[in-house]
């Protein structure tokens, strides 16, 4: 015959490990630090500027005495 199996135990047992699972995931979502986030701000911002100064501008826009 098979150990008798405590529920209680289980069942505290399956939320601690799914709480530490989800620490680990807080930890590698927000566990940064403020030099890691400046550089990433910083890359969207050059991408931003990159792709901003590539955009075509509409004739709409270019020629105020015209209206569409």
């Amino acid at each position: 015959m098979s150990e008798p199996i405590n529920f209680n135990k289980f069942r505290k047992a399956k939320a601690k490990a799914e709480k530490e699972q989800k620490a680990k995931e807080n930890r590698a979502k927000f566990g940064r630090t403020k030099v890691e986030k400046q550089l990433d701000r910083a890359r969207a911002d050059k991408l931003a500027n990159l792709t901003e100064g590539h955009r075509l501008k509409n004739k709409a826009e270019d020629d105020p005495g015209t209206e569409t």
